[in-house]
This record gives C-alpha cells, sequence and structure tokens, in this order.
C-alpha cells in the first residue's frame, strides 16, 4: 500500500457529497489496516434529548471500520455486509474520533471494528463488521 492509495482514499470520503453537506467539518486520516476520522458535534446532529443521533454514531464507526479495510484494497472498492455497535454514553458537546483497524482478511471477507471516543477521550461507542469486495473498480471513483 502507498501514501499516494491513502490519500485517494482520504478524497474519496471528504468529496463524498454525504460528507461535503451534511458532515462538512469532518477529517480523516488512514493508513495501512487504519483509519480515523474526527469532527466537532453539532446541534444539527442532536435527537429530542440533546446529544447526538445513534445514526451519527453508525455512520462514524462504520466509516472507520471501512476504510482501516479499504486501505489495504487498491483494486475495488469494498461495501459493507454487516456492522453492529454497541452504545456506551451519549454524546452532548465536543468532538467524536472513531479509530478503525483491520482485524482479519480472508478470501472473500474483511473483519475491522472502529472506537469512538469523546472530547474527554472516554469510548462512547463501538462496532465491528465485515466488509466484501463490490464489482466497482477503485479507479472509477472520482477523487
Amino acid at each position: 500500500m502507498t501514501n499516494a492509495h491513502f490519500k485517494k482514499l482520504e478524497k474519496i470520503y471528504l468529496n463524498a457529497n454525504i460528507n461535503k453537506v451534511i458532515y462538512s467539518n469532518t477529517e480523516i486520516i488512514i493508513s495501512k489496516n487504519y483509519s480515523e476520522i474526527k469532527m466537532p458535534i453539532n446541534e444539527d446532529y442532536f435527537h429530542a434529548l440533546n446529544a447526538i443521533h445513534g445514526s451519527v454514531y453508525f455512520k462514524i464507526l462504520d466509516d472507520a471500520a471501512f476504510f482501516a479495510a479499504q486501505s489495504v484494497v487498491e483494486d475495488y472498492m469494498l461495501l459493507t455486509a454487516s456492522f453492529n455497535i454497541t452504545f456506551k454514553m451519549p454524546v452532548p458537546n465536543g468532538w467524536i474520533k472513531s479509530k478503525g483497524k483491520l482485524l482479519s482478511v480472508s478470501e472473500k471477507e474483511f473483519n475491522a471494528e472502529a472506537k469512538m471516543y469523546n472530547s474527554k477521550n472516554e469510548i462512547v461507542a463501538f462496532g465491528n463488521g465485515s466488509f466484501k469486495k463490490s464489482k466497482i473498480p477503485i479507479d472509477l471513483i472520482r477523487d
């Protein structure tokens, strides 16, 4: 894996419409078997109890695990096959950071995990999932 591959993946992530429009202040760093996503919390992400909605947890955890897995695949884009999360505590302010790590690779599946931290460096959620190769060549994705 090359630094150019990691930079391409970072651009793909940051240029996705959802990240440009809804999660516009998100940062990502990718290296072999690892990714880290950080974003500030704002009230746009809150549910009625004034903390971030579970969909935000899911997205940032899934993205971190996904890009940890994608970091070792240079030919095709991966797809999330399954992803499970566990909530530990609400996040009402500050920022969140998810750290994804590739755990294992088999012939057809990549398994990865992610842990999400708050501004106090407390684990607020974690997740794990499996990812499979799509039929979409990575070179067709604009970065």
